[in-house]
């Protein structure tokens, strides 16, 4: 059988092993049933419906034609570096690592770090509007984590916050 469109094909199989993975995982956790549900109930259930999708997105690459095959193209190497970087840099800001001498900086600071560097992934950067985005990002954050779900968390750098 040909493959009608590669993207498709590559998308859906990435669902489908994700959502295998995440599926087979689960078992490692109570299941449980849909009246008592464990921890790994949840992660099953996205599991198995991933999974479905991926399969449904294959077999479509399969059957439907594309006019030119739906090629891959390049890797977008920048926006996968900065957003990966992004991530690690709040892990990084957000807990700290000891063994560096690195302190925990808190929410606030990784949040706008992150969203200043992931900003850099797109296509232009305009440090203004970023800037703004970051501080709606850094205060929404505050609102639904710290006030609306009081989650105990660092919020600013020790030096601020005593």
């Amino acid at each position: 059988m040909r493959i009608k469109s590669q993207k498709d094909f590559f998308s859906g199989l990435l669902y489908l092993i994700i959502g295998g993975g995440f599926a087979i995982g689960a078992f490692n956790y109570t299941i449980g049933d849909s009246a008592r549900m464990g921890p790994g109930y949840f992660p099953l259930l996205v599991g198995i419906l991933l999974a479905i999708l991926g399969a449904i997105i294959v077999v479509k690459s399969l059957v439907v034609e594309t006019p030119d095959g739906d090629p891959i193209g390049q890797w977008a190497w920048k926006p996968l570096i900065f957003i990966i970087l992004a991530n690690f840099l709040f892990g990084i800001l957000l807990g700290g690592v000891p063994s560096l001498g690195i302190p925990a900086l808190g929410v606030m600071v990784g949040i706008i770090v992150l969203t200043l560097v992931a900003a850099y992934a797109g296509p232009e950067f305009k440090l203004k509007e970023v800037i703004i985005l970051a501080i709606i990002l850094a205060v929404g954050s505050y609102v639904v984590f710290i006030w609306g779900l009081n989650l105990q968390m660092q919020v600013w750098p020790s030096f601020i916050s005593g």
